[in-house]
């Protein structure tokens, strides 16, 4: 098969899973049987139009049979549909070099490596070409890569380039076979921390690289994918620190100032973050992903005509990039041109638009044509927007309901009492919970536009202390947490209490009391209750169908984002259990909890505004009626809402989509959501 190996199914099809003929017809082809290989994909191709190994097998089955003129018509055909695949451009190369065409081969193997690094064959061509050809330093370099490869077994070499073409399951398999076989090897553990974090979990990828960094101090390259998962679990601090170690080694490396930049950015120091990123900018004025992250760091600033110039930019590097069209609608008060949208419009409906470009697009396209009041076609791009990115998510509610139960069961009033007066005392932190999308960072920043009250962001402090009580061993039917709560004594809920208020110092100015708006913490408020008694707690509330609709409009970022927000039916149940819990926490901890329900907030502002402040022991300012005028970095997509004077236009915003929403309202409905969910805020 000339270096060719089998991938594994990657692509969509209407019938049946046709990976089984995919791997018969891969057996031919080892066989020699080609005309028979050929045969199948045509086939297949017929049944299974667009499929990407179905047209990879049929080029490679047509080079075989030296009907190259058709094999490059598969592979242009793979292209259109699968523009990134490193292989097909191999396999073109292999055509060429077939036919003697030099610069075309060294053009497409190029390509490939370029795209997948870990492609000994196409390394080994360029090699030859080059030397053929009279140019030496190429030769070199891509001999080099070559040795590079070489020196690392072929399980695993061929586990990379497997990953490198996003079949992570295929590789993942291969490399584990590997060690289990050959036992612990660098290259095969952090290729499982590459597949962790391409599976959003970095506390894995943490784990694994550490065990890498221990064997091998010096791999930069695992020192660097170790701070990106420390920033990926929000350990700012630490990837900080990582991010320094490499830097003083390679003070010029683009990735090692580009991540520490946005380190810096996610630790609130603007004064490092934003100069590194212009310079950065000017150095290569082209690179999309910098501007995107220039655009966040400006917009959570409140400089937002400079934040659309930088996603602006960011659209101009990469033509289509769905998450800089995103960003711009994301910014509630941006509206497209007819130019914009028409574009927007034409690469959402393109072929090669990649999954995450089209979802970005499809939810950017919903919130352009909703501010146009053209509200059947915004939910159609709603809709298809949240059944692509529902595809990808791994979000299972019994989970949650299961832990939830298990909260209710443990965390009575008889187990509070008999630990009253446990934990650390410290009175400083004000945690504002609830549903995303509820009001919560109008909460924040009426808050933090006091004189007392340091605004942070939304730290994920408590879930990392609750992470560490599970038993990642245990059948997520039987888990540890939050049964482990009554095995901890005083001393060790002093000792997490006094943990959470140190690590979460690297927020704080000094203030007497921060605000921690991790809303899903309303899930862990007994926990929080044993390690710090004192803690305020707000309950930030929305009504139930402007709650779950407008968390439907919002893509959330990947990698910490909510993943329950993307079908009415995981809303509905997710709001049950929120219900459910906010009401049992109110029982047990009476006089613990403000609730604060947004509508009322919004109607009754002067009022609302003095009980928060009467609650959380805090004297009223005029800055906290004028919360708009406050300047601070806000990182929620709520940023640009809540730089406005209190006004009632969002209130009833979802009613212009009522219409589709039956599904959502039924939902609700089932679960006795709207019944009892009443528009009260009290104590």
């Amino acid at each position: 098969m000339s270096g060719s190996i089998s991938p594994s199914l990657v692509g969509s099809s209407p019938e049946a899973d046709p990976a089984a003929a995919i791997d018969a017809a891969w057996d031919q082809l080892t066989r020699r049987e080609y005309a028979a290989a050929h045969a199948a994909a045509a086939a297949l191709r017929a049944r299974h139009p667009g499929n990407r190994d179905v047209l990879y097998l049929l080029a490679v089955s047509a080079r075989h049979l030296a009907r190259i003129p058709e094999a490059l018509g598969a592979l242009e055909e793979l292209e259109r549909h699968h523009p990134a695949y490193a292989r097909l451009f191999e396999e073109r190369g292999l055509c060429h070099l077939s036919q003697g065409a030099t610069e075309p081969a060294i053009a497409a193997f190029s390509k490939a490596v370029s795209l997948n690094s870990w492609l000994p064959l196409s390394w080994r061509a360029l090699h030859g070409l080059y030397r053929s050809c009279g140019r030496p330093q190429e030769a070199g370099a891509a001999a080099q890569s070559l040795a590079v490869i070489e020196r690392i077994p072929g399980q695993i070499v061929t586990a990379y380039g497997l990953f490198e073409d996003r079949d992570i399951g295929a590789a993942e398999q291969m490399v584990r076979r590997y060690l289990s076989a050959h036992g612990e090897h660098i290259e095969g553990l952090r290729l499982l921390a590459r597949i962790a974090m391409a599976h959003d979990a970095p506390d894995g990828a943490q784990a694994l690289l550490e065990k890498v960094l221990g064997i091998a101090p010096g791999y930069h390259a695992a020192r660097y994918e170790y701070a990106v998962a420390l920033l990926r679990r929000f350990k700012h601090q630490r990837a900080r620190e990582e991010l320094e170690k490499l830097l003083a080694i390679a003070p010029k490396n683009r990735a090692y100032r580009f991540t520490h930049a946005t380190v810096c950015a996610r630790l609130g120091d603007f004064d490092q973050a934003l100069p590194a990123y212009q310079k950065l900018a000017r150095e290569d004025p082209k690179d999309a992903e910098l501007h995107m992250a220039m655009g966040h760091t400006l917009k959570t600033l409140g400089r937002t005509a400079e934040a659309i110039d930088s996603y602006h930019a960011a659209v101009a590097g990469r033509p289509g990039y769905g998450g800089a069209y995103w960003n711009l609608a994301n910014l509630k008060t941006y509206r497209f041109a007819d130019a914009e949208l028409e574009r927007m419009t034409r690469y959402e409906a393109d072929a090669g638009t990649t999954r995450v470009d089209r979802y970005h697009l499809c939810f950017a396209l919903g919130k352009a044509l909703e501010d146009r009041g053209e509200y059947a076609t915004s939910f159609q791009y709603y809709a298809r927007g949240n059944a692509l990115k529902k595809e990808e998510c791994r979000y299972r509610p019994e989970f949650l309901e299961n832990i939830a139960r298990l909260q209710r069961a443990t965390c009575t009033a008889d187990f509070f009492a008999a630990r009253r007066g446990w934990g650390h005392p410290d009175a400083a932190p004000i945690f504002i919970v609830g549903l995303p999308r509820a009001g919560s960072t109008l909460i924040e920043q009426i808050l933090a536009s006091h004189s007392a009250v340091d605004g942070t962001l939304e730290l994920p402090d408590i879930a990392h202390l609750v992470f560490d009580l599970h038993d990642r061993t245990r059948p997520p039917d039987s888990p540890r947490y939050p049964g482990v709560l009554a095995e901890l004594d005083a001393p060790e809920c002093a000792r997490l209490g006094e943990k959470y208020l140190r690590e979460t110092g690297v927020y704080r100015h000094g203030r007497r009391f921060f605000i921690d708006k991790w809303p899903s913490n309303f899930r862990d408020l007994g926990f929080i209750h044993l390690i710090l008694p004192n803690a305020r707690i707000i309950d930030a509330r929305r009504e139930p169908m402007a709650c779950c609709f407008s968390n439907f409009k919002q893509l959330f970022p990947a990698g910490g984002g909510p993943e329950f927000v993307y079908s009415f039916e995981d809303l509905a149940r997710y709001y049950r259990m929120y219900l459910q819990l906010m009401g049992h926490w109110n029982a047990v901890l009476p006089g613990t909890i403000l609730r604060v329900q947004h509508e009322e907030l919004v109607t009754d502002f002067s009022t609302t505004v003095h009980r928060i402040l009467e609650f959380c022991d805090l004297k009223p300012e005029p800055a906290c009626f004028e919360f708009h005028k406050t300047e601070r970095a806000i990182h929620t997509p709520s940023a640009e809402q809540v730089r406005r004077p209190i006004n009632r236009a969002g209130l009833d915003q979802w009613r212009r989509f009522e219409p589709w929403l039956g599904p959502l309202r039924e939902a609700l409905t089932r679960l006795d959501i709207l019944t009892r969910d009443g528009p009260s805020c009290g104590r």
